[in-house]
């Protein structure tokens, strides 16, 4: 089951993967009619939503885009910061999106930050824990059954923290859609193009809250059954 569950895991996400690059890339040979970069659309949409103190940077990689509500900032991978093109577009309004969220104070954006350290304690702890199974078996038997309720207690954070992103990054796109409409910035046949560029980053973290679930459940199922 456990193997199963990975082998799953990393299909579904390799396909998703696969098809949101390639979708990217093709929205990204279709240039937007008023010609603005990532970058120009991402400081008009904070200025139309009244944000000044969030800064547009660049940063280096593919597909790297992210908000920090840390320093305030948006940051934009250089295909997206000078793109000018539908996918440019829908992606920096997106993590422009996540801006207005922590500007407008969005629930799920708060409860989503507040597990951000639990979740890096969680995965340190997962990592540890591994390493002393690894090699602690060769020495010590019977150390997984102790180790089991930690990695059960580990993968309900992960599980939690994954599924509580789906609202968050929904959300934020519709909030770039709907903007990206009204300000003029595409078309009738643009919009649906940013959308289903939209739709395949979203489809992303649905894939990882429900490998995260499995993983919880297989770990579970594993713990129950020790008991009986």
């Amino acid at each position: 089951m456990y193997w199963i569950i990975l082998i799953l895991t990393f299909g579904f996400s390799w396909y998703i993967g696969w098809k949101l690059k390639k979708k990217f890339q093709e929205y990204s040979e279709v240039p937007l009619s008023q010609g603005l970069s990532g970058k120009e659309i991402a400081e008009k949409m904070l200025r139309d939503h009244g944000i000044y103190d969030v800064k547009v940077v660049s940063v280096e990689g593919t597909l790297t885009d992210h908000y920090n509500p840390v320093n305030k900032t948006v940051n934009l991978s250089p295909d997206v910061y000078y793109g000018r093109n539908i996918s440019a577009a829908a992606v920096a309004a997106h993590e422009c999106g996540h801006a207005v969220q922590h500007a407008q104070a969005y629930a799920w954006l708060g409860l989503r930050s507040a597990l951000v350290p639990i979740q890096n304690i969680s995965a340190q702890l997962m990592n540890a824990i591994f390493l002393i199974l690894f090699f602690g078996s060769l020495f010590i038997n019977g150390l997984f059954p102790l180790a089991l309720p930690i990695i059960i207690g580990c993968y309900f954070i992960f599980t939690l923290f994954a599924f509580i992103t789906l609202p968050v990054e929904i959300n934020a796109s519709k909030r770039a859609l709907a903007w990206l409409y009204s300000s003029g910035i595409t078309s009738n046949q643009q919009q649906t193009m940013a959308a289903d560029a939209l739709k395949w980053a979203a489809r992303t973290y649905v894939v990882a809250a429900l490998s995260s679930l499995a993983m919880l459940l297989y770990y579970l199922m594993l713990f129950l059954g020790r008991r009986d």
